[in-house]
C-alpha cells in the first residue's frame, strides 16, 4: 500500500437505527451531490425518453425554485488559488497540468441541495469543484464530494431516487417510507448507506477530504491508458472545534478566517485502478491497496462571494478535460455533463432575479 495514503480518522459513534431512518427519509436531496441533473449526451436515457428537464424539474420540485441559483449545490462560495504539480504523474498523463510548475485554479465549495438558504449543518456532505486552466488554454474541470461513493450507478436509478424524495402534495414533505423503500430495492446503495451511518456535518470546508468518485483515464505520450479516481486530502488544516456550531452559515465564516491566516493546502492524489476494479460504476469502491500517486498540492489563497466571484459563471462540467485525461464509460459522467449545461442555461437567464445584495 502506498505510504502517501491519508491517515484513517478515528471512528465516530454510529447513528441509532431511528436516526438512520430519519436521515434516509430525507436523503433524496443529499444524494443529489453529483449532478444538477442527469441525461445522456444524445438527450435521452432510454426508451422512456428521460430528458434533461425531467431531472432539473425533479430537483426543483424537491428543493424549490430559487431563480438565479444553481439547481443543485445552490449554497456555496468561490475560492481562488493554484495547483503545484509534483511532476510524479507525468509518466501517466501528457496533460500539461501534471508538468512541474503552477496551474491557476478557480474553485467552489458548496452544500448539496438546491436550497441556497439551507443551514450548513443540514447535510453531512460537502462538495468541492475545481477548474484548472493550463498555460496552453486547455481546461480541466472536476467536482468532488466528501463521501467515498455515489449512492447509485446509473442515471435511471438516480431519477428514481429523486422521485422517492419528492414532497407529498398533502404534507409538503417526503413520504417517510419512500426513501427507505428505494434503498431496500437497490442493494448497490449499501456502501453509501454504510457511510451515512457515521457521517456528521463537518465544522469546516478546509478539514474535509474530497473524492472524485467517478473514474477517468490518464493517457501518456505513448498512448497508454490508466484508469484512475482522484481526490484531495487536507494538509495541516486544524480540525479543532470539529463539532458543527449552532450557526446556519458557519462554513463561509470559518473559511474566510482560515484564509485570512494563510493559504490552505490539499494533497492531490491519483488512485490507480488494477485489473478487475469497477471503472464504470461510481457506487462501487475500489479495494484497499491500490497504488496512489501524489500528483501535487492544491493551494487556495482567497475566498470570494459566489455571486460576484470568479466561480459564478463556471459550469463545472466533468467532461471538460485537457489532452491526456479522458472520461470513462461511467454513464453518470455523460449524464452529468449534459445536464449541467441544462441547469446552467436556466440559472444564467435568471441572474437579474437574484436578491439585490448578491448581484454583481
Amino acid at each position: 500500500m502506498d505510504d502517501q495514503l491519508p491517515p484513517v480518522r478515528p471512528a465516530r459513534p454510529p447513528l441509532s437505527r431511528a436516526s438512520v431512518m430519519l436521515r434516509l427519509a430525507g436523503i433524496g436531496a443529499v444524494v443529489a451531490v453529483f449532478a444538477g441533473a442527469f441525461y445522456y449526451v444524445n438527450g435521452t436515457l432510454d426508451a422512456r425518453r428521460l430528458q434533461p428537464k425531467s431531472f432539473v424539474n425533479a430537483l426543483e420540485q424537491n428543493s424549490g425554485v430559487h431563480p438565479g441559483y444553481r439547481r443543485n449545490h445552490a449554497k456555496g462560495m468561490c475560492v481562488v488559488g493554484y495547483f503545484q504539480s509534483s511532476g510524479d504523474a507525468q509518466a501517466l498523463s501528457s496533460a500539461q497540468v501534471f508538468r512541474a510548475g503552477r496551474t491557476p485554479v478557480v474553485g467552489r465549495f458548496a452544500l448539496p441541495s438546491g436550497n441556497p438558504y439551507a443551514p450548513d449543518s443540514s447535510v453531512p456532505i460537502r462538495s468541492f469543484a475545481v477548474r484548472f486552466t493550463q498555460a496552453n488554454g486547455q481546461q480541466w474541470r472536476t467536482g468532488m464530494n466528501s463521501m467515498p461513493v455515489f449512492a447509485v450507478g446509473t442515471p435511471e436509478a438516480f431519477y428514481q431516487m429523486l422521485q422517492a424524495g419528492a414532497p407529498d402534495p398533502a404534507t409538503g414533505k417526503p413520504k417517510p417510507a419512500s426513501m427507505p423503500a428505494f434503498f431496500a430495492a437497490h442493494p448497490e446503495t449499501a456502501p453509501f448507506l454504510q457511510w451515512v451511518k457515521t457521517a456528521r456535518p463537518s465544522a469546516s470546508f478546509a478539514t474535509e477530504s474530497y473524492n472524485g468518485i467517478n473514474a477517468f483515464y490518464l493517457v501518456n505520450a505513448a498512448g497508454q491508458r490508466q484508469a484512475v479516481r482522484w481526490g484531495v486530502v487536507p494538509e495541516g488544516q486544524d480540525a479543532a472545534g470539529a463539532t458543527a456550531p449552532n450557526d446556519a452559515d458557519y462554513l463561509e465564516k470559518d473559511l474566510a478566517q482560515r484564509l485570512a491566516a494563510g493559504p490552505l493546502k490539499w494533497q492531490f492524489n491519483l488512485t490507480l485502478a488494477e485489473a478487475g476494479d469497477p471503472v464504470n460504476d461510481a457506487s462501487k469502491a475500489w479495494p484497499p491497496g491500490c497504488k496512489v500517486v501524489n500528483a501535487g498540492t492544491l493551494v487556495l489563497e482567497k475566498a470570494e462571494p459566489q455571486h460576484t466571484g470568479e466561480c459564478r459563471d463556471i459550469n463545472y462540467d466533468p467532461l471538460i478535460l485537457p489532452s491526456g485525461i479522458e472520461g470513462s464509460d461511467d454513464p453518470l459522467l455523460a449524464a452529468r455533463s449534459a445536464a449541467y449545461a441544462s441547469s446552467y442555461v436556466r440559472r444564467t437567464r435568471e441572474v437579474d432575479q437574484l436578491p439585490q445584495e448578491t448581484r454583481p
